[in-house]
């Protein structure tokens, strides 16, 4: 494992990425050829379209509340909840409220 700057530290997730006004900011904490995990910051009404990915992923709610789409249903989730996306299934993702989440996707 090579290190960066997370490594090796105790640390406040929410407080890796923020939420800017009217846009969605990510922030990459580990990127391997065998997954990623990384840190979305998402304004109120902002949005990930409609679209596929070839691995599993889980998000994970860190603050605020969030509508993901899988397969046309919808799945609200608030702080402290997570959700599977299947691969290679349509999904997409829609902010309620100002909102920080984690994905988690393994290769």
């Amino acid at each position: 494992m090579n290190d960066n700057e997370y490594t090796k530290e105790a640390l406040k997730i929410a407080e890796l990425v923020e939420v800017q006004g009217k846009s969605v900011v990510s922030k990459t904490i580990i990127n391997k050829p065998t997954g990623t995990v990384t840190l979305f910051g998402f304004d109120r009404g902002e949005k990930l379209s409609e679209h596929t990915a070839p691995f599993d992923a889980m998000v994970s709610i860190i603050e605020g509340e969030m509508n993901i789409f899988i397969e046309g249903k919808a799945f609200s989730l608030s702080a402290g909840e997570m959700i599977i996306m299947p691969a290679n299934r349509p999904h997409a993702l829609e902010a309620l409220s100002p909102c920080k989440m984690m994905l988690v996707m393994i290769k």
